[in-house]
């Protein structure tokens, strides 16, 4: 009888190290679908997002890095005159809105210095009314502030006689 009790308390043994080692196997497996579903959780919910982010200001930089022309090396840089800062109302439909702003004009040679400095108050006339007749939205962005450079060098390049404006540089801007 002593061996039947044996044989039923290993039996017993046997048969809990199988629940034992079930029970195991069936945490282990929920511990990997928890942390299964969590990688994927933050996958979906965080990285993927800023990972689209990321990209979207990627493609917007370099918009914005075409829009900038770039300098070659080897191009030599011009005088340059220097326009004292002065503020000057835009078009607005709601608020008073104005731009306080400074200039550099790069001429493309040496005798035009003169001329430019001779100019000064048809220059500063030119560039107070370009900007003045500017809308508050249309000096916001880089696009507005390159065609208002560009306005700029046509307008006064158009009554320069000796030499011309290779570059316009805003030295200061501020919209308000």
């Amino acid at each position: 009888m002593a061996e039947k009790e044996e044989k039923k308390d290993d039996a017993a043994e046997e048969g809990q190290k199988g629940g034992k080692k079930k029970l195991i196997i069936i945490i282990a497996a929920a511990l990997i679908l928890l942390i299964g579903g969590g990688g994927a959780g933050y996958y979906f919910l965080v990285y993927k997002p800023q990972q689209e982010e990321l990209k979207r200001q990627q493609e917007e930089a370099s918009k914005a890095e075409a829009l900038i022309k770039p300098v070659p090396e080897e191009a030599e840089i011009g005088p340059m005159i220097e326009i004292k800062e002065f503020v000057v109302n835009i078009i607005s439909e709601d608020t008073a809105h104005y731009v306080k702003a400074a200039l550099s004009l790069e001429l493309d040679k040496k005798d035009a210095e003169e001329e430019v400095n001779k100019r000064m108050p048809q220059i500063r006339d030119a560039i107070l009314l370009l900007i003045g007749n500017k809308t508050f939205d249309e000096l916001q962005d880089l696009q507005g502030k390159n065609q208002l450079k560009a306005e700029l060098k046509s307008k006064i390049n158009s009554f320069l006689q000796t030499g011309k404006v290779k570059n316009v540089y805003l030295t200061d801007f501020v919209v308000q």
